[in-house]
């Protein structure tokens, strides 16, 4: 890959700040005090908020606490989906520290997968990068890895730590000098306005012509709502980590340096906010 370490290492210490509240029916024993975090945008709210559950079930009766959850004006926080991604698709336009309640009751069943534990987060998140992986290079790069390889991996997502991390994720974002990118480009486009979770399809980084394609070429074909907006509708942003990328960037470059640990591109499109 193209070594532009510094542009890897400022998405990957990305931090959202954020304030955590209980949510008003859940307070039993005593006023609790909201709880303020900079949270990790590249990991997932399992992984970071253990802080916040020990704060806040001080402030309830044992027989209370069951399995914390998270909620942004309503709408409940996937645990699956990493935080950056959280932020950019239902607050990217809000006013900062971001505004999350806290839930030990009333677990939403319909809208969220129950996480019993880190070791569920660690699954998902290896499912991911082995599918990610099943796209750029037949999973050849990731079955030859050792177990202690998967591991590093996620320990260093675990911990925050960049360098553990990407010793090993390197050989993930390489490719034959032969070749101009990957097989296919692992992303999903994810919507507010829909109901379908993502658009995920098979697009590869190079047109037939030897042209390499750019993030506009994929929206043009999975998305086009995303860029042409019909008549009377608002136009939209497209965010990957917080920025929006110009369009022309070769989709192959955005895929080696502002993919997701899991080694997908997790793209929000959002209506633009009025001033």
């Amino acid at each position: 890959m193209t070594d532009d370490k510094d542009v890897l290492r400022d998405v990957w210490f990305g931090r959202i700040p954020t304030c955590f509240t209980l949510y008003q029916d859940e307070i039993t024993e005593r006023e609790a005090e909201p709880y303020y975090l900079l949270l990790p945008r590249v990991s997932y709210l399992t992984l970071v908020t253990d802080k916040v559950k020990k704060h806040f079930q001080k402030a309830l009766r044992q027989e209370d606490v069951s399995e914390i959850w998270f909620e942004y004006e309503g709408t409940p926080l996937k645990w699956h989906y990493p935080i950056g991604l959280l932020f950019d698709l239902l607050a990217s336009s809000s006013a900062l520290p971001w505004n999350i309640t806290v839930h030990f009751k009333s677990f939403p069943e319909k809208d969220l997968l129950h996480c019993p534990s880190k070791d569920a987060v660690e699954a998902h998140f290896m499912s991911c990068m082995k599918e990610a992986d099943a796209l750029k290079h037949k999973s050849q790069v990731i079955n030859e890895m050792q177990k202690k390889d998967h591991k590093q991996l996620w320990m260093g997502l675990q911990n925050d730590r960049f360098d553990q991390f990407w010793a090993i994720n390197r050989k993930l974002m390489e490719y034959p000098p032969e070749e101009n990118g990957f097989r296919y480009i692992p992303f999903r486009i994810y919507q507010t306005t829909t109901e379908r979770p993502f658009i995920q399809k098979l697009f590869r980084p190079v047109a037939a012509d030897g042209q390499l394609h750019t993030l506009g070429d994929l929206l043009k074909e999975v998305c086009p709502s995303a860029i042409t907006p019909e008549d009377g509708e608002k136009k939209n942003q497209v965010m990957i980590h917080g920025i929006e990328p110009m369009l022309e960037t070769p989709l192959q470059w955005l895929s080696e340096h502002l993919s997701y640990p899991d080694n997908f591109l997790h793209i929000s499109i959002v209506p633009q906010p009025t001033d």
